[in-house]
């Protein structure tokens, strides 16, 4: 099935020390796949695993990844000490005690007593808890995000299958008005030669070389065969599972470029504006291809 290039996903997952993610994806249309992520610092070792995973799923679109990471009621706090600062303290305070000639050393409730020598810090969850954390959420949101594309790409395929019923209706209609174009201007150019010869015998084997010339200029049969082609390519695009939105693209091109020729040799009203017809309908095609994947 079809995928549109535009999308919207988001996942949350938590651990068991209260560690929680948020990943949001948003996708809009873009000729390539280019992926932007944000996420905090200390998550910057994962950033090219979670790109790559997401460039896996997502194959085209301007893609933003967002990643917010929180902690459950502040989390749980742990001492931290900090050694060269209780270190430094202990030596100013012995050097200050022989200065001032002092009796007595500093103690253990004196060194500990001074500021930063010990902090409380949150505990962190071990990297690869993290890591597990983080690419399960990433799964989950792009699986969200490649579903919402799913259901974008079904309500296309719908349009295009109503669109395509009527460029095949249309085109069918030309190739049977072409035989009768060539008839009548056949028609008209015989009555035409009566009223100008008027009892002089009309030349059959010329009238008949000229009717043939004008067939031949105005044959469309080879542009009507390559257009159904790409048409039957076109429908073979739409049943693939892989990305094809370049790949229609392209049949559109080539659909516009075989329709221009048949209205190039368009000698009648009628099949001009058959022509006229089927142009517009490529190009609202042509406009809903550019969001698919």
């Amino acid at each position: 099935m079809i995928k549109s290039m535009t999308g919207y996903g988001k996942a949350e997952r938590s651990n068991a020390d209260g560690r929680s993610l948020a990943v949001e994806i948003r996708s809009v249309n873009h000729r390539y796949g280019e992926i932007t992520i944000r996420l905090p610092r200390r998550l910057y070792p994962f950033e090219q695993e979670v790109k790559k995973m997401v460039a896996e799923r997502l194959k085209r679109g301007k893609i933003e990844v967002a990643i917010q990471e929180e902690r459950a009621g502040g989390g749980a706090l742990a001492p931290t000490l900090d050694l060269p600062l209780a270190r430094g303290y202990l030596a100013a305070y012995r050097s200050l005690k022989e200065e001032l000639s002092l009796e007595g050393e500093p103690t253990l409730a004196l060194i500990a007593a001074q500021r930063d020598v010990f902090t409380m810090k949150e505990e962190e969850s071990g990297a690869d808890e993290l890591h597990d954390l983080l690419m399960a959420t990433v799964r989950h949101a792009v699986a969200v995000h490649e579903e919402m594309r799913k259901r974008e790409g079904g309500a296309l395929l719908e349009d295009f299958l109503n669109r395509r019923a009527t460029l095949t209706r249309l085109m069918e209609q030309i190739e049977k008005r072409a035989p009768v174009v060539v008839a009548e201007h056949a028609a008209r150019l015989r009555e035409r030669l009566r009223q100008l010869l008027g009892e002089t015998p009309l030349d059959e084997a010329r009238l008949l070389q000229e009717v043939a010339i004008m067939a031949d200029r105005s044959d469309i049969s080879e542009e009507i065969v390559r257009f159904m082609s790409h048409l039957q390519q076109f429908d073979e695009a739409l049943t693939s599972g892989e990305p094809v939105g370049r790949k229609m693209d392209f049949l559109l091109q080539e659909m516009n470029r075989e329709v221009n020729t048949v209205g190039s040799k368009a000698t009648d009203t009628l099949l001009a504006s058959l022509v006229v017809e089927l142009k517009a309908e490529l190009e609202k095609i042509r406009e809903q291809v550019q969001n698919i994947e």
